[in-house]
């Protein structure tokens, strides 16, 4: 049997199922809300869009201009006359548009800065979760996002069955050693969650009615069949071992170095608190936290360093509970007078938040301005149950789960000590 006569199964199998891999339209919308604001018209990226469904959705509800990668010439085709269907062509005097183009993910054809959003549901294997940060990195306009999904490790110990399948196939990592790889390849993690089981429902569901009724005659479709059952029971009998997880990137500010603060940097990271709130409360609240065992996190007091390498910024997580349950509070967070609207701050927050994400931090609160803090993430706590032990507006008080994965505790958030609240 030919390798050609096994591709040809493989995508006659494949060829007018919905998805190519797991999700679903929520999980689709769950992902553009992750990616923040977007321009009027974005300009998006969809890699290995396979029929399309993700490419349509983006089109429809976000208006965006929709350039549809795969190198599968029948997919491209079936997306052409579905977007033609739904008036998404780009021969509509206004909406969202989709031009569906044959090309090479891992070759393409676009100038640096092209798009708003990068987008590859259930495609980056074909890459390689690292090839792709490093090579799609520069497609992406200032300020744009990378969005993907990936096979994931959902526990630290994998049975023998699935390590051994993963292994052969496609090594893969937890998400939290994904978003390392993406912080150590220069990128801010904006958001991450683990798909729910019904994502693999819509995939699976319909692969398995397919490969139910093939012809096992044609020659590699024996082979295709056995393949996409193999997975389908692999998923079944180890899928607690392993899921698909969205990310939620955006390359970091290259104007400004973000690191843990220096020992010896204290008395700089006081002059830049009390220059920044023109009083010293705010920098002997630093020095308190700093020196209460109780509410310092080591290694989350984070600077954003002006060119000659003095502290632009500097952002604090310490210790805080919701009804007993630990959680970290962000603030201060304080740019020096001269380095203010320039970036340093979001610089140094969205550092910090990295940082705090890969040690393991699951929620983090924030008492701040209502139209500032939301460019992170956050959202109103009294979503969640949070509520503060003092009086304070509804939109001030917010919330980020940085662990989509963990239960978010809800009730009374009690601040550390030095806060006196």
């Amino acid at each position: 049997m030919s390798d050609n006569a096994l591709r040809d199964s493989f995508f006659a199998l494949h060829h007018g199922l919905p998805r190519q891999g797991p999700g679903s339209d929520t999980t689709t919308r769950r992902l553009l809300a992750l990616a923040g604001p977007l321009p009027e018209r974005p300009r998006v990226l969809d890699l290995g869009c396979g029929p399309g469904r993700s490419a349509l959705l983006l089109a429809a509800e976000a208006g965006a201009e929709v350039t549809a990668v795969d190198t599968h010439e029948p997919f491209l085709a079936e997306l052409r006359e579905s977007a033609a269907a739904r008036g998404l062509d780009g021969t509509g005097p206004d909406g969202g548009s989709v031009r569906a183009l044959r090309a090479d993910m891992g070759a393409l054809p676009f100038p640096d800065g092209s798009f708003d959003l990068v987008w590859a549901e259930s495609s980056v294997f074909v890459l390689g979760f690292d090839r792709a940060l490093a090579e799609w990195r520069r497609l992406l306009a200032p300020g744009g996002t990378l969005v993907l999904t990936e096979c994931v490790w959902t526990t630290g110990e994998p049975g023998p069955a699935a390590r051994a399948f993963w292994e052969e196939h496609y090594p893969l990592r937890t998400v939290t050693g994904n978003a390392a790889a993406a912080v150590a390849a220069g990128y801010h993690v904006l958001g991450t969650f683990v798909q729910p089981e019904g994502d693999w429902d819509e995939y699976y569901g319909p692969l398995a009615a397919r490969a139910g009724a093939a012809d096992t005659s044609v020659p590699g479709m024996a082979e295709a069949v056995a393949g996409a059952r193999a997975e389908i029971a692999l998923r079944r009998e180890h899928g607690t071992d392993y899921g698909y997880a969205g990310f939620a990137l955006r390359p970091a500010d290259p104007r400004w170095r973000t690191r843990p603060e220096a020992p010896g940097e204290e008395a700089e990271v006081r002059r830049v608190v009390a220059a920044a709130f023109g009083s010293a409360a705010e920098a002997d609240l630093v020095d308190a936290l700093r020196a209460d065992p109780d509410a310092w996190l080591p290694g989350l007091s984070y600077v954003a360093e002006a060119p000659d390498g003095t502290v632009a910024a500097h952002a604090l997580l310490t210790r805080c509970h919701v009804d007993g349950a630990p959680a970290a509070a962000l603030a201060p967070v304080a740019v020096a007078p001269e380095h203010q609207r320039t970036g340093a701050g979001q610089a140094v927050v969205r550092a910090l938040l990295d940082a705090a994400r890969l040690r393991g931090e699951t929620l983090v609160l924030v008492l701040g301005h209502p139209e500032y803090y939301p460019r992170f993430g956050f959202e109103r706590a009294s979503a969640y149950g949070i509520r503060p032990g003092f009086e304070v507006p509804d939109e001030a008080m917010r919330a980020l789960v940085l662990d989509g994965s963990a239960p978010v505790p809800s009730g009374a958030l009690r601040y550390p000590a030095p806060f006196g609240v």
